[in-house]
This record gives structure tokens, sequence and C-alpha cells, in this order.
């Protein structure tokens, strides 16, 4: 094996390309409906008693903060803007709430000992919230 040769990296987008996106990304029509949604999505994840998931309380140390309510925003605006729309959709939100929300959820020892995942519980989230 020879390591003379290094191979040539070429760039596939420019700097001015990934701004120009962000631009578009963060001009992508979010209705106060999707807004409200993914708030409830994240305020289930701290008071589930609100939501009628009563159940999850014991299980949950600590819900998704607010940031995780602007990041599944902002991860809503570009998986939409990645399948050609101008707009967000419910099944954009719900495609995306299980990687933003499982890691920004705190278990009990009651959960970890009950084996419920914060994904389980994010599941469990997304079938009870009602979407537009």
């Amino acid at each position: 094996v020879s390591t003379s040769h290094q191979p040539t990296v070429q760039p596939v987008i420019g700097l001015q390309d990934i701004v120009d996106a962000k631009e578009l990304i963060n001009q992508i029509y979010l209705d106060e409906k999707i807004e409200k949604y993914i708030l409830d999505m994240v305020f289930a994840t701290r008071y589930p008693e609100n939501y009628g998931l009563s159940d999850l309380k014991n299980y949950i140390s600590f819900g998704a903060s607010p940031r995780a309510s602007i990041n599944l925003a902002i991860a809503s605006r570009a998986y939409a803007f990645l399948r050609g729309r101008a707009f967000v959709i419910p099944e954009d939100v719900k495609e995306l709430a299980k990687d933003v929300l499982r890691h920004r959820i705190g278990l009990t020892f009651e959960a970890e000992a009950e084996e419920i995942s914060s994904e389980e519980i994010v599941n469990r989230i997304l079938a009870k919230i009602q979407a537009p």
C-alpha cells in the first residue's frame, strides 16, 4: 500500500450556498397550529398529566426545555425544505420528534427499572397529542 498518492478533495458546496440555504429554510412557512403542536409535544414531556398522560409522570425526571421546541421547529422547516415544500406539515414534525426529543428527556430510576426508554415516552406523546 502506497501512501505517496494523496487524494484531492473538492468542495461540493460553498459557504455562500450554506448561508443561502439557511435563509431559505428560515422562510419556510410554519403555521400557528403547527407551532402549537410542537409546543404541546414539548410541554407534554414536562407536564404529562395536562395531556392525559399521567402515567408517564413517574418515568420522567425532567422534560424537554423550551430550546427543544425551537430546534424541532427549525428541523421541521429544514425537513420540509428538503422535501421540496415551502411549508411544514404535521408529518414533518412527527418524523423528527423522536430524534429531537428523546435525548432531552431525563428518566427516573423507576423508568430505568421498568426498562421504559425516552423513545417510548416520545412515542406515547406522539400517539396522544392530536396533530392539526
